[in-house]
Parts: structure tokens; sequence; C-alpha cells
């Protein structure tokens, strides 16, 4: 793994904010829309390695929602607050952001899981569980199965620890998941629930 805390987006920043950060119908938008349904009005809402907030943040404040951003480019932090100036971004490595300090009714991750080693996932999963009250919510994406690539994107290694990882951690942080998904784009996603 890179001693890179945004994981190598920084280097490739422009590229996607041209390409994927641009696009508020990518992969990813309507699934966080429906996810979102289940969540109170006016929820807060926590984006664990936002970008610059397109698709997945958008998605969500267009539907009325306050979202607090996090990413650890410099470059997708200054494109987040560019693209929603009313919203808090803060850019820091996402097991490292001061608003683990505070809760939030709902926390995603879209893209990011994976991209960290296999002790800042666990670590994260455990700190995703504290910040959520009875009832929030937690969405995320990683293979189902265990396995290690190159990004195709950064040229990273990228690890997933596997569905039945996920499971036994969402667990032992008091949480449940509810539903598992791939989407056309072969994203895999996990729904989870804080008991």
């Amino acid at each position: 793994m890179s001693n890179d805390r945004s994981n190598g987006f920084e280097a490739i920043a422009p590229i996607y904010i041209s390409g994927r950060g641009s696009n508020p119908h990518t992969v990813g938008a309507s699934v966080v829309a429906a996810w979102s349904r289940r969540l109170p009005d006016g929820a807060t809402i926590l984006d664990l390695g936002c970008g610059p907030g397109v698709p997945i943040s958008q998605a969500l404040i267009d539907r009325g929602f306050t979202v607090y951003g996090v990413d650890a480019s410099p470059s997708m932090v200054a494109a987040f607050h560019k693209n929603f100036p009313a919203m808090q971004v803060q850019c820091a490595a996402v097991e490292d952001s001061d608003f683990f300090g505070r809760t939030f009714d709902a926390v995603v991750s879209w893209g990011l899981f994976f991209l960290l080693t296999p002790a800042v996932q666990r670590a994260l999963i455990a700190k995703v569980g504290a910040v959520l009250p009875p009832g929030g919510r937690f969405l995320f994406t990683s293979p189902a199965e265990i396995c290690s690539w190159n990004d195709a994107m950064t040229h990273q290694l990228s690890v997933s620890l596997g569905e039945p990882a996920y499971r036994e951690l969402l667990d032992h942080a008091g949480m449940s998941i509810e539903g598992a998904d791939r989407d056309p784009g072969n994203s895999y996603y996990y729904f989870a629930v804080k008991r």
C-alpha cells in the first residue's frame, strides 16, 4: 500500500473530476438515492471518500440531506467545496477525520473501502458503528470475494476482505447487513443498519 493518504487520487484528481466527478448520473447515484429513502427527513450523512461530491453527495443533497464530506485529496476537497459551499468538508484520511467526534444518521462510502489497508478497513467499520445511533444506516462498496488487484485509475493495490469478513466486522461494530447487491457496473454494495 502507498504512503499517499489519498491512495493515488490526488495525482489523478483532474481526470476524475472532469470525468465521473462531473456526471451526476454515473454508477452509484441511483443506488444511493434509493437507499436514502429510508433515512429520516433532514438526515445528516457522512460521506467517506467524498471526492468532488458528484455523484454520491449530490444525490443526497438533492434529496434535502446535510452531507459532511471527508477526502484525503486536497484537489477533491476543493472541488467538493466549490460544488457544495454550504456543506462541510474536511481534507483528511477518512480514518483520522474529526467528524468521528459527532453522530450521523447515516454513513456512505462508495468506492473507497478496498483502497484502504485491511487494518484501516477494520478500524473504519468500528468507527462507523460508533457514530451511528440505533437505526442509523451504512452503505459501502467492496467486492464480495476475497481478492486484491491494482485499481484501474490509480494503479494502487486494492484489497477486499470478502463478504463473510465484512459481515463479521459489522456485527462486532453493532451493525447488521440488511442486504447486499451488485449493479451493472459490477459494484458490490452492502446495506447495514445499527442495532
